[in-house]
């Protein structure tokens, strides 16, 4: 049997035509004349080797090999409705599985608000957020541990491409008792000559280490220690025990800790948030569909966070 010469538009006709228990009636239902009708189920009775239906001036009615064959054929189209609907979703980016790396903060106060949003738009769509230390970012994309990563800018090479979403400045984190709280909102890199602080991350330590030369000879700061965690750094610095060097964004996090936010001036540093995708593959049609969803979300989330500070902080 030749199945190759089967066609979904033969067993469409058949059921149709079984179902209605009229060819005319059949075509209606399809668009088609009769006799287009009548031609497709003669191929398919051609190619299956057997009669569907009896037919009479009267009436049409399944035969008795066409009532056998006819659970199966019902079976093959909602199969083949339900491919097209998949492929439909992947050609719309409505559905499939997304990988995204984010380091800690991201990961667990960013990223899930962004995640809920995205669920709204395409709930077909599974994004799985995976934790990526900030210096691991563009590697894990590279090698396609992740589909996407969002994070501190890092330098990539021409299999990573990083975009930049918004600015995020350096700023000092210490907690209500310390006595730089007690300063205006900003800071001098001076003020931090004598400072405990704490680096978090190989990633912040060269941050610190970067800014310190950059800065005068009598100026400069060094950390007293350096954790593993921006979690683990913000909790010390909750304690008074010392205060931490971090973007502004995680503030998100900061906040939970009851720390006091001061920029540190005299240079200003300012760090970028960048999405990083790989250069060299193509994205699936749905994490390009979350790429460009990111791409508008996390700058409108970093505005938004802005201005309720600057509101909170006004009244």
């Amino acid at each position: 049997m030749a199945f190759t010469r089967l066609t979904l538009r033969q067993i469409e006709a058949f059921i149709a035509v079984a179902d209605a228990s009229s060819f005319t009636a059949a075509a209606s239902r399809l668009g088609l004349t009769a006799q287009a009708v009548s031609q497709l189920v003669a191929e398919l009775e051609s190619v299956l080797g057997f009669r569907l239906f009896d037919r009479t001036t009267r009436k049409v009615a399944l035969s008795s090999a066409g009532r056998d064959f006819l659970g199966s054929a019902e079976t093959l189209l909602r199969h083949a409705r339900a491919a097209e609907s998949a492929a439909d979703d992947v050609r719309h980016r409505a559905s499939g599985v997304v990988r995204i790396g984010a380091p800690l903060v991201l990961a667990s106060a960013v990223m899930p608000q962004a995640v809920r949003d995205y669920a709204q738009l395409r709930p077909k769509v599974v994004i799985r957020i995976r934790d990526v230390a900030v210096e691991a970012l563009p590697d894990a994309v590279a090698a396609g541990d992740v589909d996407l990563a969002i994070g501190p800018d890092r330098a990539t090479d021409d299999s990573v491409s990083a975009d930049s979403l918004f600015d995020s400045a350096w700023v000092l984190w210490c907690s209500k008792t310390h006595p730089l709280a007690r300063r205006s909102k900003r800071i001098r890199w001076s003020d931090l000559r004598d400072v405990p602080l704490v680096a978090a991350g190989r990633d912040h330590e060269r941050s610190v280490a970067q800014m310190r030369a950059n800065a005068p000879e009598g100026v400069r700061v060094t950390p007293v220690d350096v954790v593993d965690n921006i979690s683990t750094a913000l909790g010390i610095a909750a304690q008074g025990l010392a205060a931490t060097l971090a973007p502004a964004y995680v503030g998100v996090l900061a906040d939970l800790f009851g720390l006091q936010m001061r920029r540190v001036t005299d240079p200003e540093t300012v760090r970028k948030v960048c999405l990083y995708r790989p250069a060299l593959r193509a994205l699936s049609p749905a994490a390009e569909g979350v790429a460009q969803f990111l791409a508008t979300w996390l700058p409108n989330w970093h505005a938004e966070r802005r201005a309720t500070l600057q509101a909170h902080r006004a009244g």
